[in-house]
């Protein structure tokens, strides 16, 4: 997810409760959202198909955000890993800005998935910075080592994933019947 850095600022300069209400806000649907729904049937088997890959990227970035949590001196391929999955990570973040979607309940799932992912991407980054930072203490070591994996947010994602999956499959016994 790109998002400009002028916004960028102005949201880390904002109290921490007001931009977690920012972030949560709900997207109202409009009264027009059925006939969007009908107009464009492949919307959702293209964002659910984004976000299958997704939460198939998440299983080697959470292995390595818990290898940079791993006790002892740490690997150059870990430091790779990381790069990688954050590449991979990026990638699926273009993929999903890039969805031409016009239904409001999934530019809302989209908006949701975008902010779980660049919380992955954040992590990804984070375990980097402490697993090989320059100037090593024990506050920050304690911190590396307290590193085990992605957490509640890729949970978030994959029930999210699922809820639209269930969506789909759901329309489709419609259409069928």
């Amino acid at each position: 997810m790109r998002i400009p850095l002028g916004r960028l600022g102005r949201l880390c300069r904002l109290q921490p409760r007001r931009l977690l209400r920012l972030l949560r806000r709900r997207h109202r649907p409009h009264p027009a959202s059925a006939s969007a729904r009908s107009a464009h049937p492949d919307q959702l088997p293209a964002l659910v198909a984004v976000l299958d890959d997704a939460v198939a990227a998440q299983v080697p970035a959470d292995l390595a955000v818990a290898a940079c949590g791993e006790p002892g001196p740490l690997s150059r391929q870990t430091a790779r890993a990381c790069g990688e999955q954050s590449i991979a990570l990026h990638r699926l973040c273009a993929r999903l800005e890039a969805l031409d979607l016009t239904d409001p309940d999934l530019v809302s799932a989209r908006a949701r998935a975008a902010r779980l992912l660049a919380y992955d991407l954040w992590m990804l980054r984070e375990s980097l910075d402490l697993a090989f930072t320059v100037h090593r203490d024990s506050r920050t070591e304690a911190a590396r080592l307290r590193l085990n994996g992605l957490g509640r947010p890729a949970d978030d994602l994959r029930r999210l994933r699922d809820d639209l999956r269930d969506g789909l499959r759901a329309r489709s016994r419609i259409e069928v019947a």
